[in-house]
């Protein structure tokens, strides 16, 4: 007769163990249980550990040799020690507890986390437990925490960064307009181009593209949209807008977002009461406006009449009527001194080339700059125009009034040995605070009174410094200007 199958439940368990494992002797068992865990333990009723074998060389290898003869609560850490005292209360003979996680401490690095289950054995009630290590579950765990946070960090970068450009095409002044390029048909229009379009945005939405012009426009419109879909970039494209009646120039490229492809234009508006610039005119003033170097433009008062974008983010202003009327050097100059010397030398020469100073944003953050400027005089209205550029490091720079400072660390670290660590620092500080005084009469063109003050030292205080580094000629001059 053959024998009926077993069922899942009865086959957790053997059915006649002894019977089948009743010729096992302690050491194969000892064999068999050893392997089948990371660490066994072999505990006594009151917790003491009287044999241990570890499955795994690595936990071998750290030490834990000690362990026996000491109470298992004592090889754990503190938060552990009650789940010990749990696994304790659990053992019974028949059935083998639940799993819980302890961690041991290490001699070196963090602490080893291992699960262990237990079970109650023999007439004297010992204790034999069964752990797993769990290091590299833990490691994993590790990696993924990490993983969720880096994610959420860019994520959150990313929702600032759109947060910030959201803005920035809110506020900015210039028309732009989004265009699905596979209809073309508009899907987002900031107020600038609602304006220029005399349109609200919630009929721009979905608006089609080419019939905001006229008739030849829209021929223009279609050839610019096919030219983007080839080209990068494409600029100077002269339409009519339909309702106005107002000339515009379209510039715009292309990019892609969520598997499609969106073309961004730029309508830029060309009418200036007379009527339309000429085009090399209209293409001058949009180079200005997108050049990279901050542009300002004052009257003979040192109030700003314009500036381009560049100069907006320099001074880390929103739009230009924020600027607009305001006095230049409410963000350039140093208080009392810069000011005066450029705009002196503006007056007597006309032009300035590579004056150095600084400027100031909005919210008190300074940056070193260089200015050139320019007097026009002989228009309807007299201006004086001014490119700003950041100093930033540049090649060269490293080598000033004849005598080179080291470039780099390594340079630095070179002399140490051979010059004492107190000589090397004054050394150095003697040859920044030289440099700088050189620079402070350079700019001033040698007026000492302004070079002081720029430095902030008195005027006895500088004519010291100048003695002690023997610039100048102070024969006649020891007591001011």
């Amino acid at each position: 007769m053959s024998e009926v199958p077993k069922s899942p439940a009865e086959l957790t368990r053997f059915s006649d163990p002894s019977d089948s494992l009743g010729a096992l002797d302690p050491e194969t068992a000892a064999t068999l249980i050893s392997t089948s865990a990371d660490v066994t333990l072999v505990v006594d009723a009151r917790g003491v550990i009287l044999d241990v074998a570890f499955g795994s060389a690595d936990l071998a290898k750290d030490a834990y040799r000690d362990w026996i003869g000491r109470q298992w609560a004592d090889t754990v850490t503190i938060e552990s020690r009650p789940k010990i005292e749990e696994l304790m209360r659990d053992a019974t003979p028949r059935e083998v507890s639940r799993w819980r996680q302890v961690n041991h401490p290490a001699a070196n690095g963090p602490d080893v986390p291992v699960r262990y289950s237990v079970l109650r054995y023999g007439e004297r009630g010992r204790i034999v437990a069964l752990g797993k290590d769990l290091r590299a579950m833990a490691i994993l765990q590790q990696r993924l925490a990490d993983s969720q946070q880096a994610m959420e960090r860019e994520y959150a970068r990313i929702r600032g960064a759109e947060k910030r450009y959201r803005l920035l095409f809110q506020l900015a002044s210039e028309s732009v307009l989004i265009v699905d390029a596979a209809n073309q048909r508009i899907v987002e229009a900031n107020p600038a181009a609602c304006a220029l379009l005399e349109m609200d945005l919630k009929k721009l939405m979905g608006h089609g593209f080419s019939e905001l012009f006229d008739d030849s426009g829209k021929q223009a419109a279609q050839s610019f949209v096919g030219a983007l879909r080839v080209a990068p970039r494409v600029d100077n494209v002269h339409v009519i807008l339909a309702k106005t009646r107002e000339a515009v120039l379209l510039s715009g490229s292309l990019f892609r977002q969520e598997n499609a492809s969106h073309l961004i234009v730029l309508l830029t508006r060309l009418n200036t009461g007379g009527g339309i610039l000429p085009k090399e005119k209209a293409d001058l003033l949009r180079v200005v406006e997108k050049m990279p170097d901050a542009f300002a433009v004052t009257d003979l008062e040192r109030r700003i009449l314009t500036a381009n974008s560049a100069f907006l983010d320099l001074v880390q202003a929103t739009s230009e009527e924020q600027v607009r009327g305001e006095s230049i050097e409410t963000w350039i100059g140093r208080p009392g001194v810069d000011a005066d010397v450029l705009f002196a030398n503006l007056r007597t020469h006309g032009s300035v080339r590579h004056f150095s100073t600084i400027i100031r944003s909005q919210y008190g953050s300074t940056e070193d700059i260089e200015i050139t400027a320019v007097a026009a005089m002989d228009g309807a209205q007299p201006c004086l125009g001014f490119t700003i550029r950041t100093s930033g490091w540049r090649s060269g720079r490293e080598k000033l009034g004849g005598r080179e400072l080291p470039r780099t660390i390594e340079q630095f670290t070179e002399l140490v040995g051979r010059v004492p660590l107190k000589n090397l620092v004054r050394e150095t500080t003697d040859l920044i605070e030289r440099l700088c005084i050189e620079a402070a009469l350079e700019l001033t063109n040698d007026n000492r009174a302004s070079a002081a003050d720029m430095l902030g030292l008195s005027r006895q205080g500088l004519y010291t410094k100048l003695r002690r580094y023997g610039l100048g000629d102070l024969g006649d001059d020891d007591g001011g200007d």
